[in-house]
């Protein structure tokens, strides 16, 4: 009597059975692979097959005969991630799964900085951050090197460079003494990107005015007002001038107009006259007899 061999074929739900003429099926895959390049698979085994590829949200098929090497192009996955392979033949199956990395070199760029306005003279006052991906806009996360460029009116850069970690960089930096636009750079290997940072006058770093008679009336008016690094401080800042009299006070805003101050106050022989913005305080005037 001649017995023949049958092999379960398809899944527990529709298992047929069929003669055992293929061999066990298997693969080899990369380790990994990376993105937008083209790789390929060896199969084993006899009779047909078929390969599945699945990753995010994509499914690779391609029908072969065991034996063959199963070619994939550089358009087929640009997607970084873990991938699942799965091949499917006659008689029995096999899976594994690899890498697909992000390629390189860097071809992109997202870069933060914050604020878009601040102060002179700043310590840590300006932030940047920035993320570093390939040409698929996949977020490189191997450690890539990352050179960070403030430079502003006063013509000094500063330039500090930076060790991606996870696919990104950040970095704190001082504001410039000198106010005006500040170019803010990063550069990774032959691709740059620039924000504009404002640089605008502190505080007030000291309020003198001076005072003369002007008929019943005191003119008062302020010298230049410019913060502690010598910028002038904007039109528009307000200085209080306070008259005390009598157990009165009188007391009048004046916005700045080309840097300075100037007001009118009743001429009170004892008068105590003060200004202040902010929170700087000017000198004190004493008018007429004490």
């Amino acid at each position: 009597m001649r017995f023949r061999h049958w092999c379960l074929v398809g899944s527990l739900a529709f298992a047929t059975l069929s003669p055992c003429h293929a061999q066990s099926a298997s693969i080899t895959l990369p380790k990994q692979v990376k993105a937008g390049s083209p790789f390929s698979i060896q199969t084993s085994g006899s009779g047909t097959a078929v390969l599945y590829i699945v990753g995010f949200g994509q499914v690779l098929r391609r029908d072969l005969q065991l034996g063959d090497t199963a070619s994939f192009s550089a358009e087929d996955i640009h997607d970084a991630g873990h991938y699942v392979a799965v091949l499917v033949g006659q008689s029995s199956t096999d899976n594994g799964a690899f890498d697909v990395v992000p390629s390189s070199p860097p071809a992109n760029l997202s870069f933060l900085a914050k604020p878009s306005r601040l102060p002179v003279s700043l310590h840590d006052g300006i932030s940047g951050a920035v993320y570093v991906f390939d040409a698929y806009q996949n977020l490189i996360t191997a450690p890539t090197p990352v050179s960070f460029q403030l430079s502003g009116a006063s013509g000094i850069t500063q330039t500090r460079t930076v060790e991606t970690r996870e696919g990104r960089a950040w970095i704190q930096m001082d504001s410039a003494a000198k106010e005006g636009a500040a170019h803010f750079a990063v550069h990774v290997g032959d691709i740059s990107s620039t924000r504009i940072i404002q640089q605008v006058p502190g505080d007030p770093c000291a309020l003198r005015m001076s005072a003369r008679p002007s008929g019943q009336k005191i003119e008062l008016q302020t010298e230049p007002l410019r913060d502690c690094s010598g910028n002038a401080v904007p039109d528009g800042t307000v200085v209080t001038f306070t008259e005390a009299y009598d157990g009165k006070q009188t007391t009048v805003d004046v916005p700045l107009k080309r840097g300075i101050a100037q007001a009118e106050l009743p001429a009170y022989n004892g008068a105590k006259i003060s200004a202040a913005t902010g929170v700087v305080l000017g000198n004190e005037i004493h008018w007429g007899k004490q």
